[in-house]
């Protein structure tokens, strides 16, 4: 693959769209001068360890990514630990990283101070999510209410395109867990699924 821009789109969950983020991608990509590629992921921001994004990442090893380009920098990761040590690979390897909505330049002192307040900001909002999870689950328990699990003898309904993804990530070496994360299945229906196309 000849050198390129690597535009990545993430979101967390099937639920959510990256419309939002493709208008102001695809507007930025038909200004450039060298090829643009896309990347995605539907996965958590926890970790960095996203079938997209280690496409990406073998590309980087590989020489042919210039820049990596995100619509906001949250896209990329949810973790200060990560997104630094991240931003300091792409200073040494001279790659340069785009951030559209928060103007973002990896090249001048300003922009790497800002890159790790974002960082930082990006895991604190993280964070704060989590904790208004966990008090809803507290308030709704201390109710009464219970979830998780489905009736006795209902059967969990997995499309056409579930399967396909789980079975494309499984030939990447993506792990179970991943997979069902990705998914959004219980890691029994993943291995159900698997174990249906021996």
């Amino acid at each position: 693959m000849s050198k390129h821009i690597a535009v990545y789109l993430r979101v967390s969950t099937d639920k959510q769209t990256t419309k939002s983020q493709e208008a102001d991608l695809k507007t930025w990509s038909a200004n450039q001068s060298i090829p643009t590629k896309v990347y995605r992921d539907t996965f958590t921001g926890k970790t960095l360890n996203r079938p997209g994004w280690n496409k990406i990442q073998a590309q980087l090893k590989l020489g042919n990514v210039k820049q990596v380009v995100v619509w906001r920098l949250d896209r990329l990761g949810r973790t200060a630990r990560e997104l630094t040590a991240l931003f300091d690979d792409f200073i040494q390897q001279g790659i340069r990283l785009v951030s559209l909505k928060d103007g973002l330049d990896l090249s001048t002192p300003a922009g790497r101070l800002m890159a790790h307040v974002l960082a930082s900001v990006a895991q604190f909002e993280r964070e704060v999510i989590a904790e208004r999870i966990l008090a809803g689950q507290a308030v709704a328990k201390a109710n009464g209410k219970t979830w998780g699990g489905r009736k006795p003898g209902t059967r969990i309904k997995v499309t056409h395109e579930q399967v396909q993804t789980i079975r494309r990530l499984i030939s990447e070496g993506t792990n179970k867990s991943a997979i069902a994360r990705a998914t959004g299945l219980s890691r029994p229906t993943v291995y159900a699924v698997l174990n249906a196309g021996k």
